[in-house]
């Protein structure tokens, strides 16, 4: 026994049972699909399978109100589960049916498309759809920007009185109220972005803020939206707006305690160096003029003594000889604490620092400059030095490398300072490294000067660290006669 071609081919669930056993004969496409199952695999089913959630006793009760009167029916409603365990609401309508002689049970099912099937599934989908809303913090809505400019809100969640202080229906009232809540100073940015995810038809995504009266307070809210294109030219967005005060206000906190604390560094720097050179200058001029005068007191003593005493005159040698060790580590503590060649510009300076970087190494380095001589404030001219002096101290310690470029260049008001070296190179965990002093206090130094530090892997190898300063002013250069050779000769 099969069901007819149009019963086959019926949009709405179509079964075909056998009156006295209840046994599944065929069944429509559209319920073989819905269910998942073969229809060899139907036919092993009775009326009762599918209803699982109905005793069999119950079944047949309502089964017994079918009467044998022509054109008689009986609806029953189940839950019958697919092969993937879920279930689903199917309202058949019963009704007799015979052929050659056997008495047949036609269930139809009710069709998706009439108007209680679609007001059922509409009822269905808005259950939903207001649970994830009232479940969703913040304010669901759809805005639409009209082709003649007017904007109206279609729909807006009941989260709109507590973030805006607006009930959805003033809101809709008057649209424009949500402009008039933007702070003056961020109402640009809003119509901009705006305008932007109108034009390249892409997710609308704006932070600002907003004065709400109903508290006499400003909140900082977000609001995320997705764009399409109506009939008649206009465009709506739906999306949802949250407030994102709390962490937009510890953002702030963040920033400004970050600049605070680099003001602070920036601030003991430039007393360290003031120190520094306070000492380098007391320690050249007084302790430096005090072993002179007593060298040359020793050299006037020694002068005088007799030739019959030897063991004075080596005393005396040893005192001279103590002297000079005393003058030449008084000088080479002054270089350390302040070198005397940043008084002849950053240049010759670092053209200093990297001999002495590579006789003390010995490591081949190198120094260029596009200028014979850029004229740089003091701090700043201390600054870049101290960054390169600690980037070749780091070189020394960690790269294992055989040869270092320093690169200095001034283009327009962009000071550059490129250090590179053909080492082992940096890892990356080795930058965030908890006593990766080094690293951190160059970027401290960079960032203080406006600046920004940077590493990278070198070519060929190694490690190139580059800084760049943006100058506010334009600083005194003399160009160098050739710009792409080495500075005064390193080997």
């Amino acid at each position: 026994m099969h069901l007819s071609p149009a019963l086959q081919h019926a949009a709405a669930e179509v079964y075909l049972f056998d009156r006295a056993s209840l046994q599944l004969l065929d069944a429509n496409a559209a319920a073989r699909d819905n269910l998942g199952y073969s229809l060899a695999e139907l036919q092993q089913w009775r009326l009762p399978d599918l209803a699982p959630q109905l005793a069999t006793d119950q079944l047949l009760a309502q089964l017994a109100a079918l009467d044998d009167a022509a054109g008689a029916q009986a609806s029953v409603h189940l839950l019958p589960r697919r092969r993937d365990a879920s279930q689903y609401s199917l309202t058949l309508s019963l009704s007799h049916t015979s052929c050659r002689g056997r008495t047949l049970l036609l269930a139809q099912g009710e069709d998706w498309r009439t108007p209680q099937a679609t007001a059922a599934a509409l009822e269905q989908v808005q259950s939903r759809f207001n649970a994830i809303v009232s479940a969703t913090p913040g304010l669901v809505y759809q805005f639409c920007l009209q082709a003649d400019g007017r904007t109206d809100f279609p729909y807006l969640s009941d989260g709109c009185q507590a973030l805006l202080g607006l009930s959805p229906a003033q809101l809709r009232a008057n649209p424009e109220l949500f402009l008039e809540l933007i702070l003056p100073e961020d109402r640009a940015a809003y119509l901009a972005s705006m305008q932007a995810s109108k034009t390249a038809l892409w997710s609308w995504n704006w932070e600002g803020r907003i004065w709400v009266d109903a508290w006499k307070d400003v909140k900082w809210i977000n609001l995320r939206s997705t764009p399409r294109m109506l009939p008649g030219g206009a465009l709506q967005w739906e999306g949802i707006m949250t407030n994102i005060t709390e962490s937009r206000l510890e953002q702030i906190e963040v920033r400004q305690s970050r600049a605070r604390l680099a003001e602070l560094t920036a601030h003991i720097d430039k007393v360290k160096e003031q120190e520094r050179m306070r000492l380098a200058r007391e320690l050249h001029d007084d302790l430096g003029g005090n072993l002179t005068a007593i060298k040359m007191a020793l050299a006037m003593l020694g002068s005088r003594l007799p030739p019959e005493l030897p063991q004075l005159q080596e005393k005396a040698a040893y005192v001279d000889a103590l002297v000079d060790r005393s003058i030449d580590a008084v000088h080479r503590i002054s270089l350390d604490l302040r070198p005397s060649m940043l008084d002849l510009g950053i240049v010759a300076a670092l053209d200093w620092q990297v001999r002495e970087f590579a006789r003390q190494a010995g490591i081949d380095g190198h120094f260029r400059c596009s200028h014979k001589d850029i004229a740089l404030d003091p701090d700043q001219a201390t600054s870049v030095f101290r960054i390169a002096q600690e980037a070749l101290t780091n070189i020394a310690k960690h790269a294992r490398a055989s040869q270092v470029t320093v690169s200095l260049a001034l283009q327009r008001q962009q000071l550059r300072l490129s250090i590179e070296d053909n080492g082992v190179g940096i890892r990356q965990s080795d930058r965030a490294k908890p006593q990766s002093f080094g690293i951190r206090g160059m970027i401290e130094r960079a960032s203080a000067l406006g600046g920004s530090l940077s590493l990278a892997d070198a070519p060929g190898g190694g490690t190139n660290l580059t800084i760049k300063i943006r100058l506010t002013t334009a600083p005194a250069a003399i160009i160098a006669p050739q710009t792409d050779q080495d500075g005064p000769g390193l080997a």
